[in-house]
């Protein structure tokens, strides 16, 4: 490793990109012609994300659950409070856009209140028939409607909370798409291109807005969302980082140059999701965009340096060769690191995290890649560069900057450590106010029409995000036993206690409506039958469940009737309760279905997406210690000192715990967008810390090991693009502030701030820790002459190999 990163490596590497410039290029080109190539097999994912393994209980659970009663998520609402729905004119748009949509291929169930269907006894076939609550005839009446409108919420009490809250007389229809297309691409063609222009045809016949909602709805108007904003997302952030990048260097074709650079990335960052079969994710969404953010600091770190070298002797050919021969390492290293950074979400057992970290590792190592090569094979063809773009090194406001952190840290180094201390008892404080957040829609658009509807189903309904519990008796027809049925209205009178939670759906409420059917619809007989009734009840309602294949009652029981389904919908913004309500909810269980004669599953797409999270802060916490320790192994092979390693470590650690602080003052929950930051912002952050001890080992090396001179010497050398591209970083994460997702704000913001306090870390406090520790430190005999040469190449030690090759 150390001979093949030693100069002659690098000095190799210089003059085969400088004397192959023309191949280089068209290799470039044809690798992105074979990438564009991939593009049309990248395609936006159609499922939400699930961050917990495949063969973990809890997916587990969740599978099963799916396997006996199918997908959960494929239930669509309308509603509305307006009461002119009960009026002719109304009604009959609202059974016309009903009837319009159950008509469409993929919905396989509509249930609203002009198609309902109610139970009816038929005494010679002792069964329940199901006939029209409407009478079709009669719409056009106004008086029947109202009377309609008084039967709908008196006398169907089984559809309380599922078709209408009987407090405030919202009325909503229930829609079930085919569950064959719900992770599907036929999915969003569905709700784009015929469901919403339905739902707007009826809104400009009416002059009433339905609300609408539903997982399959939100799913396909966040993921439409996301995908916009992909766009928005590259635009600005090309426009932000090229401007600053431009203000800095005064440059146009440096400027274009660099945009030409992470364009081409970005292409690839496409192409190479289409060759490995990835789908575009909440997550992988992003990619693009910080293959710019994280591409211009690469650019900006070769093209500083390249004018450095201009500026000291003038020649072009022999500082283009040094930006590679001087740097080679240092920007190797500092590009690993910050794959590092991302590449531990690799480890997390996630699919959506693993995919993630591979994509962004390749295009971070790819992007160094473009940059190595592209820049001095431009430059050598560009003139030299003149005055205007060498006055950045010289800027007063930069000069001032600088000379205020070294007067920092010369004089004021005990206020330097107090000052750390004092923001690390801040995290540290701040840390314990941190809440985990359970919620599914936290992160959703918040400014958007279907969001809204979120938060009025959530009022209305108590919610749309399903907790489910599936009881096995593991009898056949063991369910409808009315022994059974009893402990399964008992667990129900736990649940209604519980305030989070609407009222529960199950077979009892089955039950309950054909008890009152039995008695001719009298809503005062909706209760379970008694032993003495269940013997001529049972019958009834055996043969109506058995003679309809298609009667939605049947939703809440397998087809051997020995296990039953009860589902309650649970508001989102109680999502960080659900671990005390499933406790809650276990503890009734365990006392009324004791096991093994019966098994228990409590799931849904809720507690499953808040477990996930709990999951994913479980795995980021040891994946960003991974990276810790990943990153000490680089530092500890390139200076040979555990002292150094954490000198390196520490200035990077207290960001981290700065910002985790901040989030728990300002009420910023961890929930899987923030807790992305830290493992992002580490990997970033500690470039800063590697270039800067690259040129501090480099500085020793030309100064005799003279501690004070070496470091000082380092900010002249190294300082101006710690500081540029901590710029640039800070900019450019900035941009995901544009987003309409809260997670994406919130993963933008924080990474912007850390990176900021990493700057500053970086340029006050690891000088200040070297400085201090110096005696101990910088031995000569610890770092032996081959190691210095990995770091970074003196000018003698260069023009010396240079001689020997001319």
């Amino acid at each position: 490793m150390i001979k093949w990163l030693s100069l002659g490596f690098w000095e190799l590497i210089a003059r085969t990109i400088l004397r192959n410039r023309i191949i280089i290029l068209c290799g470039i080109v044809l690798i992105t012609i074979l990438f564009a190539l991939q593009w049309k097999n990248v395609k936006f994912t159609q499922t939400e994300a699930n961050l917990i393994p495949a063969d973990d209980k809890v997916n587990v659970d969740y599978d099963y659950f799916l396997k006996n009663f199918g997908e959960e998520g494929n239930l669509i609402v309308i509603a509305t409070k307006d009461p002119k729905l009960f009026t002719p004119k109304v009604f009959k748009a609202w059974s016309v856009l009903m009837e319009k949509i159950k008509s469409d291929k993929e919905v396989s169930l509509v249930i609203s209140v002009d198609n309902l269907q109610q139970l009816v006894k038929n005494d010679s076939l002792q069964t329940f028939e199901l006939k029209p609550f409407v009478n079709a005839e009669k719409v056009n009446d106004a008086a029947y409607l109202t009377q309609l409108k008084s039967d709908f919420f008196k006398n169907l009490p089984f559809y309380e909370g599922l078709l209408f809250n009987k407090k405030t007389e919202a009325v909503r229809s229930a829609i079930y798409l085919d569950k064959k297309i719900v992770n599907t691409k036929a999915r969003k063609e569905y709700i784009l291109h015929k469901f919403i222009p339905e739902i707007d045809k009826f809104y400009k016949e009416t002059g009433i807005k339905p609300h609408v909602s539903g997982m399959p709805y939100i799913r396909t108007l966040n993921a439409k969302t996301i995908t916009d904003e992909i766009g928005l997302f590259i635009g600005a952030a090309l426009l932000v980082t090229s401007l600053i990048f431009f203000y800095f260097f005064r440059s146009a074709r440096a400027t274009l140059t660099s945009l030409l650079i992470v364009i081409i990335g970005v292409m690839w960052s496409f192409g190479i999701m289409g060759a490995m079969g990835y789908e575009i994710t909440v997550l992988t969404a992003l990619v693009p965009t910080l293959v710019i953010v994280i591409g211009i600091p690469n650019c900006i770190f070769f093209i500083n340096k390249y004018h450095q070298e201009y500026y000291k002797h003038a020649n072009k050919a022999k500082a283009l060769q040094r930006v590679i021969t001087k740097t080679g390492t240092a920007t190797l290293m500092t590009n690993i690191t910050t794959a590092v950074g991302f590449a531990t979400f690799i480890i997390t057992n996630n699919v959506l995290l693993k995919e993630f970290g591979v994509v962004t590792t390749i295009n971070i190592l790819a992007i160094y890649m473009l940059s190595l090569l592209i820049i001095p094979i431009f430059f050598s063809y560009f003139p030299p560069p003149i005055p205007r773009h060498l006055n950045h090194l010289e800027r007063k406001s930069l000069t001032s900057f600088f000379n205020w952190i070294i007067n920092t840290v010369k004089y004021r180094r005990f206020s330097v450590y107090v000052t750390s201390v004092i923001l690390l008892v801040f995290g540290i404080i701040g840390i314990y106010e941190i809440k985990i957040s359970g919620s599914l829609i936290e992160d959703m658009p918040k400014k958007t029409e279907f969001f809204d509807d979120i938060r009025f189903f959530e009022k209305e309904f108590d919610g749309v995000m399903p907790l489910e519990i599936m009881i096995d008796t593991k009898k056949e027809n063991g369910a409808m036993k009315l022994t059974n049925l009893r402990r399964m209205e008992e667990l129900e009178e736990t649940i209604i206690d519980i305030p989070e939670l609407s009222k529960p759906l199950s077979i009892v409420n089955v039950a309950k409506s054909f008890k009152q059917a039995y008695y001719n619809r009298n809503p005062d007989f909706y209760e379970l039958p008694s032993s003495q009734e269940e013997t001529f009840l049972i019958p009834y309602i055996k043969n109506s469940l058995n003679k309809s294949k298609d009667n939605q009652l049947k939703s809440y029981i397998t087809d051997d009737g020995s296990i039953a389904r009860m589902t309650a919908f649970i508001k989102d913004e109680n999502g960080e309760k659900m671990e005390g309500i499933e406790s809650q909810i276990r503890k009734k269980v365990d006392k009324i279905f004791p096991s093994p004669k019966y098994e228990v599953i409590i799931t849904g797409k809720a507690s499953v997406f808040q477990k996930g999270t709990k999951y994913l802060l479980d795995n980021l916490l040891s994946s960003l210690l991974f990276a810790f320790a990943l990153t000490g192994g680089l530092v500890a092979i390139m200076f040979r000192s555990f002292k150094m390693v954490l000198v390196s470590i520490i200035p990077n650690l207290l960001p981290l715990l700065m910002t985790a602080g901040l989030m728990g003052f300002l009420g910023i929950p961890l929930k899987p967008s923030t807790l992305l930051v830290f493992g992002i912002a580490f990997g970033m952050s500690v470039d800063d810390t590697l270039r800067f001890l690259a040129q501090y080992r480099l500085e020793l090396a030309r100064n005799n090991w003279k501690i004070k001179k070496s470091v000082f010497a380092t900010f002249e050398d190294s300082g101006i693009s710690m500081f540029y591209t901590s710029i640039v970083l800070f900019f450019g994460f900035s941009v995901f502030m544009l987003s309409s997702f809260g997670g994406t704000v919130a993963l933008g913001g924080l990474v912007a701030i850390t990176l900021c306090f990493g700057m500053l870390s970086n340029l006050v406090l690891l000088p200040s820790l070297v400085l201090t520790l110096n005696k101990t430190l910088a031995n000569q005999q610890e770092f032996i002459e081959p190691t210095i040469d990995i770091l970074e190449h003196s000018d003698e030690a260069l023009d010396e190999l240079e001689r020997k090759s001319k």
